[in-house]
């Protein structure tokens, strides 16, 4: 299963994700700088074009002697009994912990792999530019409907922190359920359906917010709703137009 991220190219979070099954897909900003571990030493001469971008092997023994911790961590984060950040805390305080290390040689490893297969294959440079733009098509739409006080969070008192949060997650779900509707309605049309290939059907996504108005003067007939899913002309109480 693959994940997009944009600021995750991190080698811990290559060794992290490696361990718990999951194929970290980053945007590779500055990828001329990049640098690839070797296999094992005394392959100087192996990949005579990549020669500048070749750095010392991967300590393949290191992982093998922390191979039992590393899935001891990585089977508690899948069952829930120790979340990835608080293990990563407690790394932090210890930097030169023999798992720790493991750990990033095991993303070092990763990292090269994917590198590779990034420069080698155009499908997956596709793939992790549409992702991309999803997820920052979502964020664009929280700057939208999280304007108050410029978008900022401006309390650390938790009980506001949480609400402000909670707050955010309505708008957001309202957000895409609304959008959701408007898109099945669309597809359901016999003209679009006689248009769109198997292709293009997964291609909406509903995160999309350039049709709302988060300014100015908003007015609630609540004898109507919204004509969404259902016959247009049926207004029933309770609803907003």
């Amino acid at each position: 299963m693959p994940i997009t991220h944009l600021g995750g190219q991190t080698e811990i979070g290559f060794g992290v994700s490696r361990l718990l099954g999951f194929d970290l897909l980053p945007r590779i900003k500055q990828i001329n700088k990049v640098k690839l571990y070797r296999v094992e030493s005394g392959e100087s001469d192996r990949y005579p074009r990549l020669t500048p971008a070749m750095t010392r092997p991967i300590k393949w023994e290191l992982i093998e002697q922390n191979y039992d911790q590393m899935i001891k961590y990585a089977t508690a984060i899948q069952q829930g009994t120790a979340s990835t950040e608080a293990i990563l805390r407690r790394f932090t305080d210890s930097a030169s912990h023999p798992t720790y290390q493991a750990m990033l040689e095991v993303g070092r490893a990763q990292k090269t792999i994917f590198v590779a297969r990034y420069l080698r294959l155009r499908e997956l440079q596709r793939e992790i530019q549409e992702g991309l733009n999803v997820v920052e098509s979502s964020n664009g739409a929280n700057s939208v409907i999280f304007y108050g006080k410029g978008g900022d969070i401006s309390t650390n008192r938790r009980e506001e922190l949480e609400m402000t949060v909670l707050c955010l997650r309505i708008l957001q779900t309202a957000l895409v359920y609304i959008n959701t509707l408007m898109l099945q309605d669309v597809l359901a049309d016999p003209e679009w359906a006689k248009l769109l290939k198997s292709a293009d059907r997964r291609g909406p996504t509903p995160l999309f917010w350039q049709h709302v108005q988060p300014y100015g003067e908003v007015r609630l007939d609540v004898a109507k709703r919204l004509p969404l899913g259902g016959d247009a002309s049926a207004a029933q109480p309770g609803g907003v137009e």
